[in-house]
């Protein structure tokens, strides 16, 4: 048995692992100007923050009135963005020595996130967070992303753990919103500090309010290892 009992530990990526946000809005912006729709902002942005790239793309067909199909813009965006993650991806310290400690606890541990199979992977792999990180969810295999709670209910599935002994780090409020329909606990960092009010927060069971600048590894293991006895 690992240090935090039967716990798992299920991660998000963008945003919670990996600053990766400014990846996918340099490749959202170029997307969007290809077709038509300039000043795509970095405010635009944060309101797509923790929605998958698939459901992105059928709001942009929507809000701009693109003419492209979903598949068209969403293997365009991902092709930037690829481009972009391999080479200029980097893991939150604090994250990466978590995840650290949890791995030399033995605890289980998944990443469950909107992105694509191959992002995901190239994310981790750039980072170096694949040598713990080997289990993986994609939003793209599961048939509904964020807010519904399939990609991490496929997470606990995969390391067979129940959801009520998972415990879930997010910092959007869709995630959140997941997690808790899960059935699972959520740790909380908002990516955008202002929206931690959002209620999806409130459900969490342990909000860090001011996000990344809050997070301590130390100091969120020994709550979990608390929580644990």
């Amino acid at each position: 048995m690992s240090d935090l009992g039967t716990l798992s530990v299920i991660f998000d990526l963008d945003g919670t692992l990996v600053d990766s946000e400014p990846n996918h809005y340099e490749a959202s912006r170029q997307t969007l100007a290809a077709h038509g729709v300039p000043g795509f902002t970095w405010a635009d942005h944060e309101g797509y923050v923790g929605i998958s790239a698939r459901e992105s793309v059928r709001i942009w067909r929507e809000r701009y009135g693109l003419r492209a199909s979903e598949p068209e813009l969403l293997a365009e965006t991902d092709r930037r963005y690829l481009d972009l993650a391999r080479t200029r991806t980097r893991a939150y310290p604090e994250m990466r020595a978590f995840v650290e400690l949890l791995a030399a606890g033995n605890v289980p541990m998944a990443v469950a996130s909107g992105s694509s199979p191959e992002a995901i992977e190239a994310v981790l792999a750039g980072t170096g967070l694949a040598a713990h990180l080997r289990t993986t969810v994609s939003a793209d295999e599961v048939p509904h992303g964020k807010p519904a709670p399939d990609v991490f209910l496929e997470a606990a599935r995969r390391l067979g753990t129940p959801p009520a002994d998972c415990v879930v780090l997010e910092d959007a409020a869709p995630g959140a919103a997941a997690a808790h329909a899960a059935g699972m606990r959520c740790i909380a960092l908002p990516y955008v500090p202002a929206q931690a009010d959002a209620p999806e927060f409130a459900t969490a069971s342990l909000l860090l309010r001011g996000g990344q600048a809050d997070f301590r590894a130390g100091r969120v293991y020994d709550w979990l290892r608390d929580g644990a006895r």
